[in-house]
């Protein structure tokens, strides 16, 4: 039986696996500090703080009155070290680099940072006369005309909030240009190697998705292609570079079939930082495509607020995007096109996307991170990113199965599966071993064309010291693998937790707290986060 104290603190229970001698009775190690739940902390009949006690009087609230929230009460340090300790358990890109393939977590420069937090663009407020926020538009509009250029495209939509957001207004445009030269087209192809928002943004827009195989060089099939397009079909979506992070050489030809049978191509450019500078996907017959501006041009996913999915659109599909938009004029200035102004300016659009238009701490940080790259930085960037992905790639081939390796070299990020392991071994047993070598583990499962696929993207910003750390840890754990080192399955063992039930976690849910029954017998009730 577990004691517990009047404070509600106790004792660790020691991890699985360590020796009496060797477990501590905090259960902390040292500067791991043990952590228990918010819940576990505190007590529930008393507060951290001294409040007045209510007087009397009738309430106003109409039997809304809230109940007995059940929280625990706790002091402000009490709190502040709580939520501190979970920090030190978090990784983070300021402790070490990131693996996972087609997320493109790089190091986002402090500068932008510093940009973004101005006064005149971080407290600016969304209901603000237009003529109050000029400096805003014009930023804007500069970030607008360098993603255009950067593009090859026509013109630019600002306001989609991330990529899945953007694929979804590319695909707004070409169901406005369709509609109005009175053609319903109702399919919408996409190649096994594309991202799976693709299909599922499609969907949402009313189409059939119809899948194009890929060849065996994780390529899209550009005869299976050209066999299926018709007068039915809207649109391709393809991810380029694709999701197997290999481009796509037949891009060009692809664009030419897909025009040739009245449909539009849309490309998804998440995975654009691997060729900015280097190819402009209006040279390749694209008619629309999303921009993560989180992933190529800074900022990481959740590294400063929502993300931000720019479209770009050819002269065929401009004059259907969204509002608003910002237009310049020969004089220099800029205006914001809203709703009362598209009669004139863009009576073909199809509407407003969101309530306001676009995140504007991302457009700070992007157009900081443009022009402090330059032309020549940017494309340093594309060539590094490419340059580190097939370092990791040549570097673990003779221990990891490489299935495109024979296909050339990759893009921004090697892809490994897990053929040659020990029976019983599979992705998330190296997964797992890579928390304890102090490595956020890599993409698993993904693309499902890979069985046991592992995604690796190093992205530009890590050093040849960085990967080298990562390259020898990831080879010792795949050689266990191959070995059959039965120690890989009680992996993670340093981690501040061991590894969890996820099936249980996933089909049985905790999602609220439970006080502990008496004498820590066990309620027989499910498993996940927030059990006691």
């Amino acid at each position: 039986m577990t004691a517990v104290n009047p404070s509600g603190w106790r004792p660790a229970t020691p991890v699985a696996g360590e020796g009496s001698a060797t477990a501590t009775v905090t259960g902390n190690r040292a500067l791991m500090l043990e952590e228990p739940l918010l819940f576990e902390i505190g007590r529930r009949d008393q507060t951290g703080v001294d409040v007045a006690a209510a007087g009397e009087g009738e309430s106003r609230l109409g039997g809304l009155e809230r109940g007995g929230v059940d929280l625990p009460g706790l002091s402000e340090p009490e709190a502040v070290r709580h939520y501190t300790r979970l920090s030190r358990q978090n990784y983070a890109i300021d402790l070490g680099l990131f693996p996972l393939g087609s997320c493109t977590m790089k190091h986002n420069p402090r500068l932008n940072e510093k940009i973004a937090r101005l006064p005149g663009f971080a407290d600016i407020h969304p209901l603000q006369p237009k003529e109050t926020v000029t400096g805003a538009i014009e930023l804007i509009n500069r970030l607008a005309f360098w993603l255009i250029d950067l593009t090859g495209m026509e013109g630019v939509a600002m306001s989609p909030k991330a990529g899945a957001h953007g694929e979804l207004c590319g695909l707004l445009c070409i169901r406005a240009a369709l509609e109005a030269r009175g053609d319903a087209r109702q399919v919408v192809l996409v190649p096994e190697s594309a991202h799976g928002t693709n299909p599922a943004t499609a969907a949402f827009c009313g189409y059939r998705v119809e899948n194009i195989p890929a060849t065996a060089a994780g390529r899209v099939d550009l005869e299976a292609l050209k066999a299926r397009l018709g007068p039915d079909v809207a649109a391709v979506m393809i991810t380029n570079p694709n999701t197997c992070g290999l481009f796509e050489p037949d891009m060009k030809a692809i664009s030419d079939a897909v025009h040739a049978a009245g449909a539009f191509v849309y490309c998804d450019g998440a995975n654009f930082n691997a060729v900015v500078g280097r190819v402009r996907p209006g040279d390749l017959g694209v008619d629309a495509m999303h921009i993560n501006l989180h992933k190529t041009f800074s900022t990481p996913h959740g590294g400063g607020g929502p993300g931000s999915g720019p479209v770009v659109l050819s002269k065929a599909l401009c004059p259907y995007g969204p509002l608003p938009y910002t237009a310049r004029y020969a004089d220099g200035t800029v205006k914001l096109i809203e709703e009362e102004d598209a009669g004139e300016e863009m009576p073909d659009s199809f509407g407003r996307m969101v309530a306001f238009h676009g995140q504007m701490g991302m457009f700070t940080r992007a157009l900081s991170y443009i022009l402090s790259h330059g032309a020549d930085g940017l494309r340093q960037v594309a060539e590094d990113s490419v340059l580190n992905a097939n370092y990791i790639l040549r570097s673990l081939e003779d221990v990891l199965d490489a299935p495109f390796a024979h296909s050339g070299p990759c893009m921004h990020e090697a892809i490994f599966s897990d053929k040659g392991f020990a029976d019983g071994f599979s992705t998330i047993d190296v997964a797992k071993a890579l928390i304890d070598e102090g490595f956020h583990p890599m993409t698993m499962y993904f693309p499902l064309v890979v069985h046991g696929a592992m995604l690796i993207e190093p992205t530009e910003t890590e050093s040849k010291a960085n990967l080298d750390q990562f390259i020898a840890a990831l080879r010792s754990i795949a050689e266990r693998a191959r070995a059959g080192d039965a120690a890989l399955k009680e992996a993670p063992i340093y981690a501040p937790r061991r590894r969890l039930d996820e099936t249980l976690a996933a089909r049985k849910p905790v999602l609220a707290y439970r006080t502990p029954a008496p004498d820590g017998a066990d309620s027989g009730e499910g498993a996940g986060i927030g059990g006691g």
